[in-house]
């Protein structure tokens, strides 16, 4: 991504906060953090009818929180129950989003540790709170936010309450693009939507609190009301989201599946445990190589780069970093790029939709994730981030 187009994503991350969309107490923190002269430097000094932004030489659409204010919002959904499905992270996020910002909106999910949570949290059982089957039964915009495959499980029980006029949400273009093995083909006579916030369901429930909200991309599969695309981004806005840039259900399944598996999550894992492992053998103590490896990327290059860009962190690093990391970074990159060509057409084909189906559709699915996921907890360097994270200052 070039220089301008980081450029232009990270103006519209800022100018996109605050929101009257959110509590006046979020409003209020966020305006309180934003510093005067980074909004006076802006490119960007509007902060509603930005239609099209020039990222890298590319010109896109992209829509605001503030193209749909708190007035707008709840008219554009007056006669509508939104009902969200699922109580994971995802779900949890978006449907307490909604709630604080007023829409009429109810949950459906299984009894058992999901129910009671949101029991918890205000949802009250019968009110607000219902059973799957009960909650698709009261609403006119069914969100479908339930694991991909709990999505394929329930489908059946899920689609005889998609009627004429309902609307379909989803958040993960996973389940329709491959229908051929999840068995999800909305009906006909439905608009099918998507709004898909790029990060985890806990920061879409903490960024909004912030009063800041996450970016998004948002997506129309079937537009049998003429305004399929209106509500998409309308609920965009209504779950958190900042700003929200277009695509399709194919492209955002892709993208994502690629990127979670790639630089988000798994080669982001390969790579520190490598890293870790050779300061080890060569004498390093656990301490050194995880500050090395982990602690300073985290807690100081990783944030200056998400709000600066990397080639403001090249330009603004000591001469001997800044000399090693233009003589490795291409080395890395020709290194890894087969791998993620690979992992692209694992994905573009189909192999890890119908792997991660099969694997978390299996009877003793629980029992094996928690231990893949024990593999990685007990490794030195993540056991090592533990102690180290209680050093720092902000949790003595």
């Amino acid at each position: 991504m070039s220089f301008v187009a980081r450029s232009a994503i990270r103006q519209l991350t800022r100018v996109a906060a605050p929101s009257r969309s959110f509590s006046l107490l979020a409003r209020s923190a966020a305006i309180s953090q934003i510093p005067r002269a980074a909004v006076c430097k802006t490119a960007f000094t509007q902060t509603r009818g930005i239609k099209t932004i020039d990222f890298g030489g590319t010109k896109e659409t992209v829509y605001e929180r503030s193209d749909y204010p708190p007035a707008k919002l709840l008219d554009t959904f007056k006669n509508d129950t939104l009902a969200v499905l699922g109580y994971g992270p995802m779900g949890r996020g978006q449907a307490l989003n909604l709630r604080d910002n007023k829409l009429n909106v109810i949950l459906g999910c299984r009894k058992g540790s999901s129910w009671d949570k949101a029991v918890s949290e205000g949802w009250i059982p019968g009110k607000d709170l219902f059973e799957i089957n009960e909650a698709c039964d009261k609403g006119t915009v069914i969100m479908n936010l339930l694991s991909d495959a709990a999505q394929s499980k329930l489908w059946n029980e899920i689609k005889p309450y998609l009627t004429k006029g309902k609307t379909l949400y989803f958040s993960h273009g996973f389940s329709v693009i491959y229908s051929e093995d999840t068995g999800v083909v909305p009906p006909k006579d439905i608009d099918v939507i998507l709004v898909a916030p790029k990060g985890s369901g806990t920061t879409v429930r903490n960024l909004f609190l912030e009063g800041r909200g996450i970016n998004g991309s948002v997506a129309v599969y079937q537009d049998v009301s003429g305004k399929a695309k209106d509500r998409a981004v309308a609920l965009g806005v209504g779950v958190g989201t900042g700003y929200l840039y277009e695509t399709t259900f194919k492209q955002e399944v892709n993208s994502d599946l690629y990127g979670e598996r790639g630089v988000l999550m798994g080669a982001i894992q390969g790579l520190f445990v490598a890293q870790y492992e050779v300061l080890r053998a060569r004498g390093h103590t656990p301490s050194e190589a995880f500050n090395e490896t982990v602690e300073e990327a985290t807690q100081s290059l990783y944030p200056l780069i998400g709000a600066n860009g990397m080639d403001w962190m090249y330009a603004n690093c000591s001469t001997t970093a800044q000399r090693g990391a233009l003589d490795w970074w291409k080395k890395f990159h020709d290194a890894s790029k087969p791998v993620f060509e690979e992992l692209y057409e694992s994905v573009a084909n189909g192999t890890e939709t119908r792997r991660s189906l099969s694997k978390n559709s299996e009877a003793n699915y629980r029992a094996d994730l928690e231990a893949e996921l024990a593999e990685i907890a007990n490794h030195e360097m993540w056991r090592t981030g533990k102690a180290v994270r209680k050093l720092r200052p902000e949790n003595q």
